[in-house]
């Protein structure tokens, strides 16, 4: 009788231990502290990757590109939700200090009118301004992360920046890729080299 309930409640203890380390840990990380500040500045960044994604997917016609758009625009909007809702569990307020202009450069983040230029350009040109601008900001995202991944950071937030990590790394792979494409496509081809060859008469003086 023992034998036969012991297994299911092992079981049943493991679950429930393994949902408490899932949860936050009680008493939320400090103002300032490692955690406060990457959940606020990648929130920020989050956002204009989202801005930008959805202004190249309204214009382009490449599937692959309009794909690449949406994924990042679903998965970083999710993000942003469960950043903002620690935030509120941890007692913090969500538009706490972000990233000054110089700070948000060096992370990657475009200025308004590279944003607005995704806009303003032609089709093709928009597509190869965004791969740019992405590019360069899922590589600020990479350095941000960083700090993130400290021991000492709680395990939740960890688990965030090693899928932010994951993700973006194989999107700039995918993005270096269809920047190399368009590149060839407009690389313009050479003529082909054609050579002529003239018979050379020598005159032979009979004297």
């Amino acid at each position: 009788m023992v034998r036969r309930f012991a297994l299911p409640l092992l079981v049943v203890l493991a679950a429930v231990l393994g949902g408490l380390l899932l949860l936050p840990r009680m008493g939320g990380p400090a103002e300032g502290s490692t955690e406060v500040r990457f959940v606020r500045e990648m929130i920020q960044h989050h956002a204009q990757a989202v801005d930008m994604a959805l202004r190249v997917r309204e214009r382009s016609r490449d599937e692959q590109l309009r794909t690449l758009a949406l994924d990042i625009t679903l998965s970083q909007q999710e993000q942003i939700g469960q950043m903002r809702g620690w935030l509120t569990l941890w007692g913090r307020p969500w538009g706490g200090e972000g990233m000054s202009a110089e700070h948000a450069s060096m992370m990657g983040m475009a200025t308004q009118a590279e944003v607005q230029a995704l806009s303003d350009l032609g089709a093709a040109q928009s597509e190869v301004r965004f791969l740019q601008l992405m590019t360069r900001h899922h590589q600020g995202a990479l350095a941000m992360v960083a700090p993130a991944l400290a021991p000492s950071v709680r395990p939740e937030v960890q688990a965030l920046a090693r899928q932010i990590q994951a993700a973006q790394t194989t999107e700039v792979t995918l993005m270096t890729r269809l920047l190399r494409e368009r590149a060839r496509s407009r690389s313009p081809r050479r003529p082909p080299v054609t050579v002529t060859w003239t018979a050379c008469s020598t005159d032979t003086d009979p004297g």
